[in-house]
């Protein structure tokens, strides 16, 4: 499995990023695209989480109403919308992948990451 994130990026608070992830590799039809991300000197956050199954997408409370995942099935990638951003949500994003469901217990498969950096 492989996963590649891009669209990282320096942004004022309050603006807008999106978040893309290319997919490959999984030998199963089930399986769940998230994003997960670490600020410095604290724990990582799953941030939201999305099946190839039926299911509603998942939020952390700290980005719901803010945030949107959604996936492009013909083209292996999962995007992260993000609006309305704070300097609180600065932090490396990664890409996670797990065979299964949301919500995932912890994920086996992770991109690279991608830094966000939201400040004036």
């Amino acid at each position: 499995v492989q996963l590649v994130e891009s669209g990282g990026g320096l942004v004022q608070p309050g603006g807008s990023l999106t978040l893309s992830c290319a997919f490959s590799g999984f030998a199963m039809d089930t399986y769940a695209i998230g994003w997960v991300r670490q600020a410095p000197g604290q724990e990582r956050e799953d941030v939201s989480c999305i099946s190839t199954t039926y299911g509603s997408p998942e939020y952390a409370d700290s980005v719901k109403g803010r945030f949107t995942i959604s996936r492009d099935d013909y083209n292996n990638t999962v995007f992260l919308q993000m609006d309305s951003l704070r300097p609180e949500d600065t932090g490396i994003y990664y890409c996670t992948g797990e065979y299964g469901r949301c919500p995932v217990a912890e994920y086996d498969y992770w991109g690279r990451g991608t830094q966000v950096t939201v400040s004036s």
